[in-house]
Formats: C-alpha cells, structure tokens, sequence
C-alpha cells in the first residue's frame, strides 16, 4: 500500500510540475499587461499588398512594454497599402511598413532579396498585362519555345509557366515618338491620334535565382526560336501544380 501511495504522488507531482511549467509564460504576460498585436509569422518581401500579407501574420499576445507604441492589432482600413521593406519572421506589424504603392515607387525602395539577381528583358505592352506592371509587382514568366525543349516534342511549339511570383524590381517605358500633325482637307493640323493604349516597348526587371535568370536570358537573347510572356501573379494566387509543358494537343484539355 505504500508502495501504490507513493507512486500516485509521483504521478500527481509530475503532472503538477508540468501544468505549473506550461501556463508559467502566461502567468508572466498576464503579470505585465498583455496587448494583442500582429507579428509576421514567415518572411514577406517588400512591395507586398495588404490583402495577401493577411497569410503571413498572426495576433499574439505580448508584454505591453514590449509592444511598439505603432504596432497594429488589424488591417481594417489599410486596403491598397503595401508593405515598405522585407519583413522578418517574429518582427511586431508597425504601421509605418505599410505604405502607399506610389510611394514604393517614388522611393526605389524595392530591395533585391537575398540569394537573387536582377535580369532586365524587353517586351511589348500586351505581354506585361497590357503595361500595367509596376515595381513591386509579381509576376509569372512563361516561356514559349518554337521547337519543343524537349526531344519528345522536339517538332513542337510549346509554353511553360517556368518561372512563379518573380518580384519586379522595376518597370522602364520607352518614350513615345508624337506623330507629326498631318494638314487636314482646309489646311489646318489633323486631329491628334488616339494613344489611350500603351506603346512602344517596355523594360521589366525582375529578381529571380541564378537557374531562372539564365532561361530568361535565353528565351530573351534567341527570339527566332523563343520569346516571353508575363503574367500579374500576386503572392496569394492559386498554384494548381499542373503547369507542365503546353502543346497544341493539351490547349483543348
């Protein structure tokens, strides 16, 4: 019997030791009046917008006097912001980091994440969502090859989305060359042309590693047998995983 007595003791201290260990860190929270705040829970690179920063941060509970006095316990109000610089994993949300896109550009604050390179590559308007990229903007690369890529498809035309959520470092727009005014049928200068749509070639610089910087180059140096298009692909677009290589055959599937 006082073997059986003596081990429930154990047990019941060791259970007792445990729950008094597990609810000391909120013990000492609840101690230093504790305020709800967001903090960054994976790393969020700059440019990103309010609506997909929403997967990247958690409310957490911390000391009061640890807390920034512009910490944010929400993003209620702050649609169309993005945030000002790369965010750190365990970093409190200030207000400050969020910031106008506008102002993102004004600023060339558009750092290039560790690891990557920047390549430049020109297209035409309807290539880059009809010119309307901008510095801090992702972007998904496809690649389109006259001759297959591969030997199986070697005879082939085909198009991979090869590169995902590339960040733009920045966007460059050739000067549009005004027409000269023809003299209309009584002598005086003809109606200016109607330039609402974009023109001319742009320059897009993108950060990507140093394997997706090459095949750009590629598709971008031999345009007789390749060529790039760009599509606006935010950090919280859907990836089906089934990109694959697209032929005529696997349009109509």
């Amino acid at each position: 019997m006082a073997g059986i007595a003596a081990l429930v003791l154990a047990v019941v201290g060791a259970i007792l030791v445990v729950s008094y260990a597990q609810g000391a860190d909120s013990r000492a929270v609840q101690g230093l009046q504790p305020v709800t705040v967001l903090v960054v829970s994976k790393a969020v690179p700059a440019g990103t917008s309010v609506a997909a920063l929403k997967a990247f941060v958690t409310s957490q509970d911390l000391p009061g006097k640890a807390v920034s006095k512009s910490a944010l316990t929400n993003l209620d109000g702050l649609a169309g912001k993005v945030t000002a610089v790369d965010l750190l994993p365990g970093e409190q949300l200030v207000a400050e980091r969020l910031i106008e896109p506008e102002a993102l550009k004004a600023s060339g604050a558009i750092e290039v994440p560790k690891g990557l390179q920047e390549v430049s590559f020109q297209l035409e308007p309807q290539r880059l969502v009809g010119g309307r990229l901008a510095a801090g903007d992702h972007v998904g690369v496809f690649i389109n090859l006259k001759d297959g890529g591969l030997e199986a498809k070697a005879d082939k035309e085909t198009t991979q989305l090869t590169v995902h959520k590339a960040l733009v470092t920045a966007v460059q727009r050739a000067p549009a060359v005004a027409p000269s005014p023809q003299p209309s049928a009584a002598g005086s200068p003809a109606e200016a042309e109607d330039t609402s749509l974009p023109t001319g070639s742009m320059i897009v610089t993108v950060a990507v590693n140093d394997m997706d910087a090459t095949k750009i180059v590629y598709a971008a140096n031999f345009t007789e047998s390749a060529s790039i298009w760009l599509s606006k692909e935010p950090l919280n677009a859907t990836d089906s995983g089934r990109p694959g290589i697209v032929t005529r055959p696997e349009v109509y599937k």
